[in-house]
């Protein structure tokens, strides 16, 4: 009896431990960005806009959620209508990218992992606020002096920053078809 409850005291953690192993090797690597990668909220192909993407992996989904923008990339995350089953959430590392306009089809960071640079004056390719991401912080720092802002991590970022910025770029469309072309808003870095 004491041999059986011994071994038992044994395999139980390593059975467990094989549990986590097999959990952390579903991890889903990055995709690369294509044209065929639509943005889940825009309907929008992802390279017609600059700016930071955004995927998701979640289990009960065959194949990754693209997002126009990382605003919508973390948007997906809190709300309660989306899936909950989230395996890997993976934005454009910004610091990494050859520039605004082209943010990189294979830079991507674990969002979770990722620094923020939130309310600076630089707006999303769909004219909303952004939440700016990077994997250094020398990085996100240089870009909050040039931009403004200030640097978060993914749990960080305000719920009310990513779900009441959703109508910014149907209001900042509005001003600017209103405006002259040499006071529209600020879209680029």
């Amino acid at each position: 009896m004491r041999r059986r409850t011994f071994l038992l005291a044994l395999l139980v953690p390593l059975a467990l431990a094989g549990c986590n192993e097999k959990q952390a090797a579903k991890i889903p690597p990055p995709h690369r960005m294509t044209a065929e990668d639509i943005g889940h909220y825009c309907g929008m192909n992802v390279l017609e806009h600059p700016g930071p993407k955004g995927h998701i992996f979640a289990a009960s989904l065959m194949e990754p959620v693209w997002f126009s923008s990382v605003r919508d990339t973390i948007a997906f995350t809190m709300l309660p209508d989306e899936p909950k089953d989230i395996q890997a959430i993976y934005v454009s590392d910004m610091g990494k990218a050859p520039d605004w306009d082209k943010p990189g089809a294979d830079n991507w960071i674990e969002a979770r992992k990722a620094l923020f640079v939130i309310e600076s004056r630089v707006k999303s390719g769909m004219g909303g606020d952004e939440a700016v991401p990077f994997s250094d912080r020398a990085a996100a720092e240089k870009f909050a002096a040039q931009n403004g802002g200030r640097i978060v991590g993914f749990n960080e970022v305000p719920r009310d920053y990513v779900l009441s910025s959703a109508n910014a770029g149907a209001a900042v469309a509005a001003d600017e078809a209103e405006s002259p072309p040499g006071e529209r808003g600020r879209r680029t870095p």
